[in-house]
């Protein structure tokens, strides 16, 4: 258990066994062309390919299948960048609960339509994840529908730990894990898990330069209220809300933490979408790219990376694949 409270395994194991018929189980594959590299012996953990392109569905579905039928019937709120958004919007119409998704102003387009396909409303508030939170939160104590946090709940965490989960079962051993981190709940789930299976695994959360509150929320030993640069890594970006239960968790079981530039996103997505032929967000790019920058510290190790999603608008991945300066 977390200095927070949290029991992140006893969450984990909760949504392994609700979840699993609403999620995909996603490969991890061996990176031959990473590996070759140097900095160990990769593997990759294609979460991409979960069935809204993102790891998002498993947290958004575990909390909708955790609430009483009463509370479905009032319907749910989420605010979301994307990711989050698409999973709840999914979510809610494999269970036919209303779900309305709040965003901010710079939002993908991209993952906005993506949104709206499943049936969900979207409404756009403020410039920020932060602000988008605040309004959620809002109108759903007005109207008392659920809300459903990306991030600072932690059946939400138990959800996006079954990655841990399954990486446990498809290999039987693991040095250390990159995971990109936003909120803190993807992060916060799959080490409670690993960590719990391989006490000894070095988890690194990874961020990017330009928008990166938790890093240096966990340097300074406090979440901070820090402004944020734009960054392909959308989907980690922005502020984090001060009483976020994923904070305590991250500051026990993080064992380092990276920063990437966007010049080293865009080229740890060409190297994954080239040697892997796979389509990655920046986020994942992220993950990547920060082993790629660290790598000389893992020769002779077995290493995971988390390719957290796939949902990147097509003007971005041409500038990505023309190799234009972030």
């Amino acid at each position: 258990m977390s200095e927070a409270g949290l029991d992140v395994v006893r969450e984990v194991s909760e949504a392994e066994d609700r979840i699993r018929p609403y999620v995909r189980e996603t490969p991890l594959e061996h990176s031959i062309p990473f590996s070759a590299m140097g900095g160990g012996d990769v593997w990759l953990k294609m979460e991409n390919l979960q069935l809204t392109g993102s790891f998002k569905l498993r947290g958004a579905v575990n909390k909708l299948l955790s609430l009483p039928p009463d509370a479905r019937a009032k319907g749910v709120i989420a605010a979301s960048s994307g990711n989050h958004g698409l999973g709840v919007a999914r979510g809610c119409k494999e269970l036919g609960i209303t779900g309305v998704i709040y965003v901010p102003a710079d939002a993908s387009p991209s993952k906005l339509e993506l949104i709206r396909s499943y049936g969900a409303e979207v409404r756009v508030h403020g410039n920020d994840c932060i602000e988008a939170e605040a309004e959620a939160r809002r109108a759903a104590a007005e109207t008392g529908a659920a809300y459903i946090s990306p991030y600072n709940d932690a059946v939400v965490v138990g959800g996006q730990g079954t990655i841990g989960v399954e990486i446990a079962r498809q290999v039987d051993s693991a040095d250390a894990v990159f995971v990109s981190v936003g909120g803190g709940g993807l992060i916060s789930g799959i080490a409670g898990w690993l960590k719990h299976c391989w006490p000894k695994i070095e988890v690194v959360a990874c961020s990017p330069a330009a928008s990166c509150v938790m890093h240096q929320s966990l340097d300074a030993g406090r979440m901070l209220d820090l402004p944020s640069d734009p960054t392909l890594s959308d989907g980690t970006a922005g502020g984090v809300e001060a009483d976020t239960v994923t904070f305590p968790v991250c500051q026990e079981l993080v064992d380092r933490t990276v920063l990437v530039t966007e010049d080293e996103i865009a080229a740890a997505m060409r190297a994954v979408i080239e040697n892997h032929h796979v389509l990655i967000e920046g986020a994942a790019g992220v993950a990547v790219g920060a082993w790629m920058k660290e790598r000389a510290r893992y020769d002779g190790k077995r290493v995971v990376i988390v390719l957290c999603g796939a949902n990147i608008g097509s003007k971005v991945l041409a500038r990505v694949l023309a190799g234009e300066s972030a």
